[in-house]
């Protein structure tokens, strides 16, 4: 049986070293392995799966996957038709036309479209689910907030 220690590089023997990849900075936020659309997006691709937490407030269009927890103030969430979202998202406005396993805020509107399924509870002023599309959870509509200075 062989013992790992005892396996030592050969003079001249270069071990390949890990790249490290740097996010480009857009709009003061990095976005790793993305890439920006018109108007403030970015899209995480079909082959991507993003783990961990996504904070900001401009507009996301999951096409990949995404794992964790999505916090977008004032930005549209939107789950494409490939994409899934294993993940509690808080957006202004969140479209769902792919799947999303976790619980969906927004503070204007979500909206389930037929092709899309959500397993998790809705809460937002407006809610719009489409003939055909999948929810497990509870829904909950609440009174929308009025900004400081509205009519």
């Amino acid at each position: 049986m062989l013992d790992h220690s005892e396996v030592v590089p050969l003079p001249g023997d270069s071990l390949p070293q890990p790249r490290e990849y740097k996010a480009p900075l857009l709009n003061g936020s990095a976005t790793s392995g993305s890439r920006p659309s018109i108007g403030g997006s970015v899209e995480f691709g079909k082959g991507l799966v993003i783990r961990g937490e996504i904070t900001g407030s401009d507009n996301l269009v999951i096409t990949g996957r995404v794992e964790g927890s999505i916090r977008l103030d004032g930005g549209r969430v939107t789950v494409n038709r490939s994409g899934q979202a294993a993940a509690d998202i808080t957006a202004r406005d969140v479209i769902v036309l792919g799947k999303v396993c976790g619980n969906v805020v927004a503070t204007d509107s979500v909206n389930v479209r037929a092709e899309g399924a959500v397993i998790g509870d809705l809460l937002a002023p407006r809610i719009i689910i489409e003939d055909g599309a999948f929810i497990k959870g509870a829904i909950y509509i609440r009174k929308s907030v009025r900004r400081q200075g509205a009519n």
